[in-house]
C-alpha cells in the first residue's frame, strides 16, 4: 500500500507540474531563446525546472531521479549566413546508411506530396512530406536521380537540407520489365482483395510501382 501511495503522490506531483507549465512558460521563453542563439558555439538550452518543483520532488520521491526534459537534449541552432550561399548542403539519410552526408550541391528536387519541390541555396525553412517519385540531385552538369518511396525533407534557414527516406534507389538500377510486371501483379491484388487490410497493402504496392513506372517512362 505504501508503494501505491508513493506512486500516487509522484503522479499527482507530475500533474501539478504540467498544470503550472503554462504559468512558467512566459518566464522561460527568454532563457530558451538564449539556448537557440544564432552562434553555432552557443550552449544547448538548459532544462527550465523551478526550484520549488525540485524540492517537492525530493520530498515525495527521494529515491527517484529528477525527470529529464526535452530542452536538455536540444542543440544550438546553426548560424544563418548573412550572404546567400552558393551551395546547398545535403544530408540524405536512409534507415541503414547515409547516402549523402554534408554534400554540397547546386539544387535538389524532391517529390513532395504538393508537387515537385526544388530546393536551392537560401530556400525558406520548410518541412515537406515526400511521396513515391524521383528525387534528383544537381551538381553542376551532373544529375543523379533516385527513386524514393516516401519520407520527409527538412529545409533549414542555413541552406542545409536533411532528406530522410524510407527507401531510395538510383533510378538506373531498375528493370522496366520487372516494374511493369509489378504493376500488373498489384493491380490484380487490388481487384482480388477480400479484406480492407489486404486491399490497402495492395494499393500501396500499386501506387509505388505506378510511380516508378512513370519515372522510368515505361508503358503498361
Amino acid at each position: 500500500m505504501a508503494g501505491n501511495s508513493q506512486c500516487h503522490q509522484v503522479t499527482m506531483l507530475a500533474r501539478q507540474w504540467l498544470r503550472s507549465g503554462l504559468r512558467t512558460w512566459s518566464a522561460a521563453r527568454p532563457m530558451l531563446a538564449r539556448g537557440f542563439a544564432a552562434e553555432a558555439e552557443a550552449p544547448a538550452a538548459e532544462a527550465i525546472v523551478p526550484e520549488t518543483f525540485k524540492q517537492d520532488w525530493k520530498k515525495v520521491a527521494p529515491n527517484y531521479d529528477l525527470p529529464h526534459f526535452p530542452s536538455e537534449y536540444m542543440a544550438a541552432r546553426p548560424s544563418v549566413p548573412t550572404t546567400l550561399p552558393t551551395k546547398l548542403t545535403v544530408n540524405f539519410v536512409l534507415p541503414h546508411e547515409f547516402e549523402m552526408q554534408a554534400k554540397e550541391v547546386d539544387m535538389v528536387i524532391v517529390p513532395a506530396t504538393s508537387g515537385q519541390m526544388g530546393v536551392l541555396p537560401g530556400h525558406v525553412p520548410t518541412i515537406a512530406e515526400m511521396k513515391p517519385g524521383i528525387m534528383s540531385v544537381h551538381e553542376g552538369t551532373d544529375v543523379k536521380n533516385y527513386f524514393v518511396s516516401s519520407g520527409f525533407a527538412f529545409v533549414h534557414a542555413n541552406s542545409v537540407a536533411d532528406i530522410v527516406a524510407i527507401e531510395a534507389v538510383p533510378l538506373d538500377r531498375f528493370d522496366p520489365e520487372e516494374v511493369r510486371k509489378g504493376v500488373q501483379e498489384y493491380t490484380q491484388k487490388v481487384s482480388n482483395a477480400k479484406e480492407d487490410l489486404e486491399r490497402a497493402e495492395a494499393q500501396i504496392g500499386l501506387e509505388v510501382h505506378s510511380a516508378l513506372q512513370a519515372a522510368l517512362g515505361a508503358t503498361a
